[in-house]
């Protein structure tokens, strides 16, 4: 075939994959996964992250997922076979075409393999709307790319330095694959397949671009060590890293802001309780101001005061946590006088909510959240003792992977303890309440501009929000945010949204995991809201 008929072959196929997967998502209306549409036809190893984590969310069983996966690999590998032999370079000899099919199933199965556990961290990250658990899954695909690049063109690919023209032929892809997803959600619905096409037509560019770099290198550094296989190891230990090193961070954190450590003013009419999020410890120190109290994760004392808790305390579930939330409210209440204001982060702005979702009779008239996990339980995974249900695999995966994380470290996390459970199991409620107005409390939300991020795009809040450019739960003491606190406190109504945060929210559409509508899973349907299965109008709907 001339090399022009080629080139344009290579364009339609690439084009036609996302162009596919585009109109069915437009046709049964499910918006918040066609951020993922650009990587359908993708360079290594995208493509198979694509596949990934389109299957460990959406398998629910282990015959379905063994099926998945053999289709996936089949059906990548023939792909990616044809995409290379129209991107061969001419002048070149290129393989028989049966080879380049048995090396691309090849190539298809070793991804695959790479891949899944950074995918199934994509989905715990659709559980538990952590940034740091959605960048531990996505930085080693950004790293893994150029390397992996070559495996599909011919033998040697794993010794050897990728060239300088491969590692910017994948950077232009992972751009390419963002933008994308952030043209879909920008343009309207009746333009997504239309970005999928262009998206596509860019992939097969980009194919032939680096399958030519990859046949023709220009120099290859290091030729004789098996560098491949060295970075594969060690980008495989980066969310074990990421796991120790933030377990680490959060075995001293006491949870202190500002007003825990100050009076309040005398505007303030509230008794305020300061909920800490996940792994804190208190030491059982009292605030400098009598109507301010640390919530206790054990409890009370018998004077009716919070004890002291290790960072374990943490763990229970969130009823739990809420049931003794309920006890400290009524003791401060008792013995203040006052109303009350919980201010919660993390994980305790997540007690809080469930709190007052489980007594709208209580004497908490205000609440504000710092950090909140927006749209957490976006996937499931079936407890350890069940032998079937979505992300059956992926919960063993996530198990294995977790397991080899607590190795030697003094705090064990695991993907079921009570807290996590909670979140999956009660997820239609923190998927679609936890942003909204509740009868008779004042409510606000303080978002980190990393919260862009760990959600898709979309309608997530009827409540006043202030967005503040910061990781997770690390603004707590800036003197703006004390200000709005304490503004808030006495009745001002507060709130500062950032022209960021929505660019942000479009440009990581494209890395989120498709989320597992709640009428698919039997676990979620009874508690599930009523609306269209794929909308995000349910946001604040009616409550079953």
């Amino acid at each position: 075939m001339p090399s022009r008929w080629r080139l344009l072959a290579l364009l339609g196929v690439a084009a036609i994959f996302p162009l596919a997967e585009s109109l069915v998502l437009v046709l049964i209306g499910f918006r918040q996964a066609e951020g993922l549409i650009g990587q359908s036809s993708a360079v290594w190893p995208y493509d198979s992250y694509h596949d990934m984590r389109w299957l460990l969310v959406y398998h629910n069983s282990w015959w379905v997922f063994g099926l998945g996966l053999v289709g996936a690999i089949v059906l990548r590998g023939a792909l990616s076979a044809v995409l290379v032999g129209l991107s061969w370079p001419a002048g070149k000899r290129r393989p028989l075409r049966r080879t380049l099919l048995l090396r691309n199933l090849g190539v298809a199965a070793l991804t695959a393999a790479i891949v899944a556990p950074f995918a199934a961290l994509a989905v715990a990250a659709s559980v538990v709307s952590l940034s740091w658990v959605l960048f531990a899954s996505l930085i080693p695909m950004v790293i893994l790319a150029p390397f992996l690049q070559r495996m599909s063109v011919g033998a040697g690919w794993w010794r050897g330095l990728p060239t300088l023209e491969l590692f910017g032929w994948s950077s232009l892809n992972f751009v390419v694959i963002t933008v994308a997803g952030g043209l879909v959600w920008s343009a309207a619905e009746t333009w997504t397949p239309v970005v999928a096409v262009a998206v596509g037509m860019v992939n097969g560019l980009l194919w032939n671009r680096t399958v030519r770099a990859a046949v023709l290198p220009s120099h290859v550094r290091l030729r004789r060590v098996p560098v491949v296989p060295i970075v594969v190891v060690l980008v495989l230990l980066v969310p074990l890293a990421a796991q120790v090193l933030t377990r680490s961070h959060k075995q001293t954190y006491t949870f202190s802001p500002p007003i825990f450590n100050r009076p309040l003013p005398a505007n303030v009419p509230y008794a305020v309780i300061l909920l800490a999020g996940h792994n804190s410890a208190y030491d059982g120190r009292a605030a400098a101001d009598p109507n301010v109290e640390r919530f206790s994760y054990e409890g009370l004392d018998s004077g009716g005061r919070p004890l002291p808790y290790r960072s374990t305390a943490t763990h229970r579930s969130l009823t739990s946590s809420a049931q003794l939330l309920a006890a400290q409210v009524e003791a401060v209440h008792r013995r203040s006088g006052r109303p009350i204001a919980l201010m919660g982060e993390s994980e305790g702005a997540m007690v809080a909510r469930t709190y007052l979702r489980d007594r709208p009779e209580s004497p908490v008239t205000a609440l504000m959240m710092f950090s909140p996990l927006v749209r957490t339980g976006r996937a499931y995974y079936p407890p350890p003792n069940a032998g079937s249900g979505y992300g059956v695999a992926t919960g063993w995966l996530l198990r294995g992977m977790f397991a080899l994380g607590n190795a030697g470290t003094a705090i064990d996390v695991y993907p079921d303890e009570p807290f996590i459970r909670s979140l999956l199991e009660d997820a239609p409620f923190y998927r679609f309440q936890l942003m909204c107005p509740i009868p008779g409390v004042r409510v606000i939300a303080f978002l980190p501009t990393v919260t862009a991020a760990e959600s898709t795009p979309g309608l997530f809040t009827k409540i006043p929000v202030v967005e503040v450019p910061s990781f997770h739960a690390e603004f707590l003491g800036r003197q703006m945010v004390e200000e709005e606190v304490l503004d808030f406190l006495a009745g001002e109504h507060v709130s500062r949204v950032r022209a960021e945060y929505g660019l942000l929210q479009r440009l990581g559409a494209a890395w989120q995991a498709p989320l597992l509508t709640v009428d698919a899973n039997p676990v979620w349907r009874p508690k599930a809201p009523p609306g269209p299965s794929f909308s995000s109008g349910r946001i604040c709907g009616p409550v079953r």
